[in-house]
């Protein structure tokens, strides 16, 4: 059979982003002199405010974090560029040097700093107190209270700056292997007779295609082509479980989560809270798949099936396309978002095309206070790389909005960091339901979002549930082999779909290949927080009309300034309530109902 070496190509081709913003490029002299510059101000920075902190006044305290914070950014903008330029291009060598360089330089700017932190937390409770009520410090009192709880995790600033320089050489450095690894990954795949050499994001786009031997030969080819790499990749992994392991008994956190959970914010109850009622609600997985062998005709389903369309009568959406439906969507919901969408495609802050080398998958990068966020995708003109799209572009308008409060609070926990990516979501969506004609095209579009609420809900717990369960058996075990793994990888997932998806041994391999895992562990449920909230937040929508849309906006424009549960309460949502989050599976479940009648009205 006749082998291909070509990539497909989308009408995404020459959607490219511009990083001139930034620099104009990785020669660009003016980098070597912000990286020169932030280490002098760091330098003058610990000159002037080492040893004094706890003598500071409130005015004296806010005029050292606006010195900060203007530092923060300076340092932050060379590797900010160098991320985007690796992730557009993995495998070209100039990259890789400048993620290296400015961790590097990032690191020693960093040995000028950390004794801030670590003087503010020893700061005397009762004076702490009088200082984080003074209206001097009102723009930065929450940050403030937040770095305080960090206060039985601290290490002497010796110890800090060996753990900070030795992260390049440790959890950075292996997150980098493992983003060049999987983003370098070629798939062999038939297509219509013809055998295709495709990236791993190509690979797993095929995972949606109509015909049952395409689907079947692109999870056999991404299957090979992992277990043909697991043994660096599972390497990788252990080492990542240790280091956070380590991390932990070094920080004295008490359990795996400990330290996620004091980053996002949120207590350990609501986390078990969340996957409790997740959890509870795998039969509405079962029942939805279910359901989706009947109507495509199989006598089982198997886990290439998974995300089968169920209509052919879905049409494909050029760029211009998707970029008109996502600018109506959020222009129509709000004029303000709308503006920033229009800027974030007329002014090239995204990247969608494909090219081989380019990190797979999506993000939306928060850039600078005096640039603009970035957008990377992989366009394969679906109905899911629309929905993509406008997923990213709900996190561009967050991060864009949010900088009014800031570089320093800008960034949002975890738990809130998916509301507006999963709302923007949401908007487009039902533009696209709208528009759909028939019965049946309305019914493969509900399908395709019922799927991905569950890929971001139910999927995204049973990975938690795994991860979580990887890092209490490295703890217990040792070292964990590919089997180990790969056993406890099947188990989370058949416990989610039950006996509705046959999960063929293949698919005990594909935990090797999650970036999240190693990149950022415990993010994941993070995708479930934000999902569930955001049905919350459409179900205010509903009931408030255009009342909840400046309200809406306003969340946005907090970024990290305030806690979550604050965040949310002028929205009518109470995080702290467990039963919220069952209020949300249960949306889920009036999905699949209304896929179930219009499965009858087609039959």
């Amino acid at each position: 059979m006749k082998t291909i070496d070509a990539t497909p190509k989308s009408s995404a081709a020459g959607v490219t982003w511009d990083l001139t913003p930034l620099y104009a490029s990785t020669h660009d002299d003016q980098l070597g002199n912000d990286l020169e510059l932030a280490t002098a101000r760091a330098s003058a920075f610990e000159q002037t405010y080492r040893g004094k902190v706890a003598e500071l006044d409130a005015t004296e305290l806010h005029n050292a974090l606006v010195e900060l914070q203007e530092l923060r950014e300076l340092m932050d903008t060379p590797a900010i560029y160098a991320h985007l330029l690796h992730a557009g291009k993995t495998d070209e060598p100039e990259h890789g040097r400048l993620v290296a360089l400015t961790q590097e330089t990032s690191t020693a700017i960093n040995r000028h700093l950390i004794f801030f932190e670590l003087e503010w937390v020893q700061v005397d409770d009762d004076h702490a107190d009088t200082l984080l009520k003074d209206p001097a410090l009102k723009d930065f009192a929450y940050m403030l209270e937040l770095e305080r709880r960090y206060k039985p995790h601290r290490l002497p600033e010796g110890e800090e700056n060996i753990l900070d320089e030795k992260a390049n050489t440790g959890s950075r450095a292996w997150g980098r292997l493992f983003e060049e690894l999987t983003s370098r990954l070629t798939a062999e795949v038939t297509i219509d007779g013809q055998t295709k050499t495709l990236s791993q994001a190509e690979t797993l786009a095929l995972s949606y295609h109509p015909n049952r031997e395409t689907r079947k030969s692109a999870a056999d080819g991404m299957t090979e082509v992992l277990r043909s790499n697991l043994h660096p990749l599972g390497y990788v992994f252990n080492v990542r479980l240790q280091d956070h392991a380590s991390d932990d008994r070094i920080r004295r956190y008490s359990s795996p989560m400990a330290a996620r959970n004091l980053s996002n914010q949120i207590e350990q109850s609501s986390v078990d809270a969340l996957v409790e009622a997740c959890v509870n609600g795998f039969p509405i997985v079962a029942r939805y798949y279910r359901l989706k062998q009947q109507l495509l005709k199989l006598d089982q389903l198997l886990d290439y099936d998974r995300y089968a369309p169920l209509s052919a009568d879905l049409p494909s959406y050029n760029w211009a396309t998707a970029q008109d439906i996502v600018l109506e969507s959020y222009n129509e919901f709000s004029s303000t978002l709308g503006d920033i969408a229009r800027r974030a495609f007329a002014e090239r802050w995204i990247d969608a095309e494909l090219r081989p080398g380019k990190r797979g998958g999506a993000f939306s990068m928060g850039g600078t206070t005096t640039t603009h966020p970035y957008i990377l995708a992989n366009y394969t003109d679906t109905v899911r790389d629309v929905m993509t799209v406008a997923h990213e572009m709900g996190h561009t308008v967050h991060q864009f909005l949010s900088y009014g409060v800031g570089y320093l609070q800008a960034h949002t926990p975890l738990t809130t960091a998916e509301t507006a990516s999963v709302f923007g979501e949401m908007i487009v969506f039902r533009r696209l339901l709208d528009a759909q004609t028939s019965d049946r095209a309305k019914l493969g579009l509900l399908a395709s979002k019922i799927e991905d609420h569950f890929a971001t809900v139910f999927r995204q717990i049973a990975m938690h549930n795994f991860e979580y369960r990887a890092h209490v058996a490295r703890r217990k075990e040792g070292e964990l082999s590919t089997d180990r793994l790969s056993e406890l990888w099947f188990e989370a997932n058949s416990e989610m779909f039950g006996d509705s998806v046959i999960l063929r041994d293949d698919y005990r391999v594909w935990w090797s290949y999650i970036p999240h895992f190693i990149r950022t562990p415990f993010y994941v449920h993070a995708y479930a927080f934000g999902d569930l909230l955001v049905l919350g937040l459409v179900q205010r929508y509903q009931e408030q009309g255009d009342a909840f849309v400046p309200r809406y906006v306003e969340m946005l424009t907090k970024g990290g300034s305030v806690s979550p549960i604050a965040l949310m309460e002028p929205l009518g949502i109470n995080l702290g309530d467990p039963a919220f989050w069952s209020q949300g599976v249960k949306v889920l479940d009036e999905l699949v109902s209304e896929a179930e009648i219009l499965a009858e009205a087609i039959a």
